[in-house]
């Protein structure tokens, strides 16, 4: 679990850099009532804005001297090109070959240089923190405690704005936006319940519980780009496993669904990832009482939108 006050002093280092996101009550047919935390509205369109401007924002002049480097699928790529931007220091992203071509041309928009690898090299740099011929400080997307912090300010902000909340859903892609906001909430709340949402084409989190230990899964690329993997990260899964209280994975007619339905009755652009909160609400997935789905970004190739508004879902 990471300390309240370490959420807290993120908080002050990225005033001016992330914004304070609405919590939107969605009027729709669900078991619960159903907000929505829309991070669409961060100024890259997902909530890595938060913990990628927490540990660069805070990173010394001696660990930027040669500049930053993650790997990613494309919204923590764009938190941390942004975040190096603001710092003066070049970025480099490692992604997997299958990253939708709208996150690759923001992450060029923000000045950050893109190299595109298969998906089992591209965990591995996750894995290892480093890539071969590329130095800089290795801004991790998930197992950092600065990135952790950072993401978890959008929990104090929930609990702030909904302070009798009864769940919690977030999606999951590696555990830090699950670890930074069930920190928050539950050291605030600790009656409120936390939900972890994966797309049923990668849920370690599901298998794992199932099994009752660290169990690897099939994973297959979707639309859901943002979301799902082979397994778990080690560290991040001994934060986790104590703070949620279950997990779903999600089919992906009912993700495009969530995304459909988002764009129709509150006008809110969500990507595949950013609808998993959502679609596990509207499935009764998060039980009755107050309930928050956290959206966690926007950031959708186009023809993959039109498809889904279409009535379809993308293959």
């Amino acid at each position: 679990m990471i300390a309240l006050d370490e959420i807290r002093r993120a908080r002050e280092v990225l005033d001016g850099v992330a914004v304070r996101t609405p919590l939107v009550r969605l009027e729709v047919d669900a078991p619960c009532e159903l907000y929505v935390k829309l991070e669409t509205l961060q100024p890259v369109n997902s909530f890595k804005i938060r913990g990628a401007g927490n540990a660069v924002l805070q990173a010394s002049d001696d660990e930027l001297r040669d500049g930053v480097l993650t790997a990613s699928a494309g919204n923590m790529a764009q938190g941390v090109a942004w975040s190096a931007r603001a710092r003066g220091v070049p970025a480099t992203i490692v992604v997997p070959e299958h990253a939708p071509e709208t996150k690759l041309a923001a992450i060029g928009r923000l000045g950050g240089r893109v190299i595109r690898v298969p998906y089992e090299e591209w965990w591995q740099t996750l894995v290892t923190g480093r890539y071969e011929g590329v130095d800089g400080l290795f801004v991790h997307p998930v197992d950092d405690e600065r990135v952790m912090a950072g993401n978890g300010t959008i929990g104090l902000e929930i609990v702030e704005d909904l302070p009798d909340v009864d769940t919690v859903v977030v999606p999951y892609g590696g555990g830090g936006l699950t670890t930074g906001i069930g920190s928050a909430v539950k050291q605030l709340r600790p009656e409120a319940r936390l939900i972890a949402v994966e797309p049923e084409t990668g849920a370690p989190v599901n298998a794992t519980l199932a099994a009752g230990e660290p169990t690897p899964v099939e994973y297959t690329p979707s639309f859901v780009d943002g979301s799902g993997s082979r397994e778990l990260i080690p560290r991040v899964w001994t934060h986790v496993e104590g703070l949620i209280d279950g997990a779903w994975a999600a089919p992906l007619p009912d993700v495009a669904a969530a995304v459909r339905l988002l764009a129709e009755r509150a006008r809110v652009v969500a990507e595949g990832a950013g609808a998993l909160a959502v679609a596990a609400a509207l499935a009764g997935q998060a039980g009755e009482g107050m309930v928050v789905a956290v959206v966690s970004g926007g950031n959708i190739d186009f023809a993959v939108l039109s498809e889904i508004l279409a009535g379809r879902v993308p293959a």
